[in-house]
């Protein structure tokens, strides 16, 4: 069961291009435990060898093997209420996170769903994975997507399935954006939805 969810997910971010051949990374929180994606996985072809349970405040015998970012999903798990945790390398958002420091949705669904996302910037040249876990968590306190400025999202949820919606809808919003800028037109939100009954 555990193992399908991660097959499913992964399998549509690689199919879709939100991953390369061995990047990206998930999580499920099992208690005092979590499940990761093994160092330099496959996402698009996981298999059982592919997951590493560990644990999620300390160390154990399998933890060497856990993904380099496995620091951030524990410390996410820890500062807040996530159970599913999905980083992935979106093209289209990692190319508008260079010249932005947050990324507002001009489309109806993005703006529903994520109306602003914030754009997370490191300190230096050399970031490397692991890198900016207390302030991504503290970023997934008050939103369920975070962006890093040249690297990838972290999305949050109750499901693998719930955090790889926020990261699709998020990657679309960011092609919209992408593709309106090449063709010169303004970038103008558009106002809420109402709903009325």
């Amino acid at each position: 069961m555990i193992l399908s969810q991660f097959q499913t997910v992964g399998r549509d971010l690689f199919t879709r291009g939100l991953v390369s051949s061995h990047s990206g990374n998930l999580s499920i929180r099992l208690g005092e435990r979590l499940c990761i994606t093994h160092r330099q996985s496959m996402l698009g072809n996981l298999q059982q060898q592919d997951l590493v349970e560990t644990g999620v405040n300390r160390n154990d015998r399998c933890t060497p093997w856990a993904s380099t970012e496995l620091f951030v999903h524990r410390t996410i798990y820890q500062k807040t209420s996530a159970q599913a945790v999905v980083h992935a390398h979106p093209p289209y958002t990692v190319a508008l996170s260079f010249n932005q420091t947050e990324i507002v949705p001009t489309d109806m669904e993005g703006r529903l769903l994520l109306p602003r996302v914030r754009v997370l910037i490191p300190d230096s040249a050399d970031f490397k994975p692991g890198g900016l876990a207390e302030q991504i968590a503290d970023a997934l306190k008050e939103a369920r997507i975070v962006v890093v400025r040249g690297h990838g999202t972290f999305a949050t949820g109750q499901l693998l399935e719930e955090a790889y919606h926020y990261t699709t809808t998020l990657e679309e919003s960011c092609r919209l954006l992408y593709l309106l800028r090449s063709l010169g037109s303004p970038v103008v939100p558009t106002p809420p939805v109402q709903i009325t009954k």
